[in-house]
């Protein structure tokens, strides 16, 4: 075994688009996080679609709406709240909360998660170090809206390394499938709701639209902040 880094940050998103939860620690399933976009809004006349969900690409102002679960550690048990950037607190199944989403918006909840690919994302510090030298800015990583923030060693972008690698986080053991190609979505500041086109033309230009990994999950497990992140042989 080598380590490799340490976990930084970790977190869950249990509304598809909308703010994340930060967590201390937390439960990996073979689906991934428990909870985690375990809701997702659908946007009108497209349900039958390819990809029907409302995402911050047609609504930024999504990434202000707060969700969490009352009860953290029991999200399939849990009443699932969001606080809306006014202030109001609404069950995300609520129809004002769809109403003030817009015109004909529907919710749906999905017991393994809403997940475009696969269901864990990975980031690390250095990658996102690395490419904000080459927007000119400091980055956010959450505007990347990864599962795993890890600090790694060295410099650039060290996860494309460990594609088609088994990686042990605490007790979990997950494999790195591929590299992350990333869309329209990484050009919105997760706080300030702004626009930096720059931000996709660099990973587009220079890392081949791809930016984090995704994997899947080779025995569950639990993983907290601090824990050592190995490369198994």
């Amino acid at each position: 075994m080598t380590v490799v880094g340490r976990v930084a940050a970790l977190w869950r998103y249990p509304v598809k688009s909308m703010a994340a939860e930060e967590l201390d620690a937390a439960g990996i399933s073979w689906h991934g996080l428990a909870g985690d976009r375990r809701w997702a809004f659908i946007r009108d006349g497209q349900v039958h679609s390819g990809f029907p969900w409302l995402t911050i690409r047609e609504l930024p102002e999504l990434a202000g709406y707060r969700p969490r679960f009352a009860e953290p550690d029991r999200p399939e048990a849990s009443v699932t709240a969001v606080r809306t950037p006014a202030g109001r607190e609404l069950d995300v199944a609520d129809p004002e909360l769809a109403a003030e989403l817009g015109p004909g918006i529907g919710v749906i909840k999905q017991h393994r998660g809403v997940f475009d690919t696969m269901p864990l994302s990975l980031l690390t510090t250095q990658t996102l170090a690395s490419l904000g030298r080459l927007v000119g800015t400091e980055l956010a990583a959450l505007r990347f809206r990864p599962n795993l923030l890890v600090e790694a060693s060295g410099r650039g972008f060290p996860e494309d390394a460990w594609v088609g690698r088994v990686l042990r986080v605490g007790g979990l053991r997950m494999r790195v499938d591929q590299r992350d190609k990333r869309c329209v979505m990484v050009t919105i500041d997760p706080v300030s709701l702004q626009r930096n086109p720059a931000v996709l033309r660099v990973i587009t230009r220079e890392r081949d639209s791809r930016l984090g990994v995704y994997g899947s999950i080779v025995q569950p497990g639990r993983v907290a902040v601090g824990d050592q992140v190995e490369l198994e042989p």
